[in-house]
């Protein structure tokens, strides 16, 4: 029998099939079914509002995988995210309020909008790249604001839209445990799709763009099909976290899409890691809940110091830049790499040298 507490001291592939497995060792396999199973059933013992804050996070890191697809693997600046997920809202709310089609057409179909829009604000990037790439997209996100703004006879202008759960047959997902659920299995699918996507032709041309783009085109890989594609597969999962986001909220409006937004889903795959699906997942979780730790701990602060609670209000602000700036300095490869310095080193655990 195998000694539980022997750890791997490194992985040995012998042949292609095993070089290119998800999951390389059948242990690790095990440890993802074992969390699996944990994010499954956790819903059965938790209360709604921490249900409803995992619901959060899950949404974020869906739309975090696809920005982290196009910054973090392909090397293109975004700055024009939450516009995508406006675009993916909205989408799904006119389809479903206005058109009466069915949430699970609004989704996709919202998804394939928001890729076409990504998609043609993708087209200067061939020209375009690094700080001019990052202002164009910003343009994005002012002309998309502004068009769903000023259309008032479709989007509501600055009023926004009401929507409605998902339905599926009789059943609503009305409760939070049942978002949940909605939530992780498409969270389970993007990351899935992702993983794959990095061990096919496309995604290793992705990467290669983003390492050397000039020895990519050497190479024979068609610079612009490809940062055109990394736009449109980024913005796809961005518009379906989109449309999750406005039926779990059940509104959309200009004011929830604001350039903010899109500097929150930049810090979250800073801080979860760049081109790492994981790590979008942890960033997603960290930064969803920094501003609800911070406030508890504001609120605990102020029952002692009740004279500086407007203080401590704005120091919520602070702290969550000093903390991205902390990252980018302690550790720029966010904590996908800290947990792996973490495995690695009870790997050699006690033999640290």
């Amino acid at each position: 029998m195998r000694n539980p507490f022997v750890m791997d001291c490194g992985e040995f592939h012998v042949n292609y099939k095993q070089d290119m497995a998800i999951w390389k060792i059948s242990r690790v396999r095990m440890r993802v079914f074992i969390l699996l199973a944990i994010f499954a059933v956790f819903p059965m013992f938790a209360s709604d509002y921490i249900i409803g804050l995992a619901t959060l996070c899950g949404i974020a890191a869906i739309g975090a995988i696809g920005l982290n697809i196009l910054t973090g693997f392909t090397g293109q600046i975004s700055i024009g995210v939450g516009a995508f997920l406006g675009v993916g809202g909205y989408t799904s709310a006119i389809l479903t309020a206005k058109l009466g089609l069915s949430f699970w057409i609004a989704m996709p179909t919202a998804g394939i909008v928001t890729a076409i829009v990504g998609g043609l604000f993708g087209l200067p990037s061939l020209r375009l790249k690094g700080l001019y790439l990052a202002i164009a997209t910003l343009a994005a996100q002012v002309i998309i604001l502004f068009v769903i703004s000023r259309w008032d006879a479709l989007t509501g202008g600055t009023a926004g839209m009401v929507l409605s759960r998902p339905e599926l047959g009789s059943f609503v997902f009305y409760s939070e445990r049942s978002y949940y659920y909605l939530m992780f299995a498409v969270l389970i699918i993007t990351a899935l799709f992702t993983l794959n996507l990095f061990r096919s032709r496309v995604g290793r041309a992705f990467i290669a763009v983003r390492d050397r783009d000039v020895a990519a085109e050497v190479m024979g890989i068609d610079l612009f099909k490809y940062k055109v594609l990394a736009f449109i597969v980024s913005s796809f999962f961005v518009g379906i976290a989109g449309a999750l986001l406005g039926h779990y909220t059940m509104v959309v409006s200009p004011e929830l899409y604001s350039i903010t937004v899109s500097i929150e889903y930049l810090a979250i795959i800073l801080v979860g890691g760049l081109g790492s699906v994981f790590g979008s997942i942890y960033g997603a979780v960290f930064i969803t809940l920094l501003p609800v730790v911070l406030r508890s701990g504001v609120e605990m602060m102020s029952g002692v110091f009740p004279d500086l609670s407007a203080v401590l209000i704005g120091m919520k602000e602070v702290v969550f830049g000093l903390v991205i700036i902390l990252f980018l300095i302690y550790e720029p490869q966010g904590l996908a790499k800290i947990w792996k310095n973490i495995k690695d080193y009870f790997k050699l655990w006690p033999f640290s040298y």
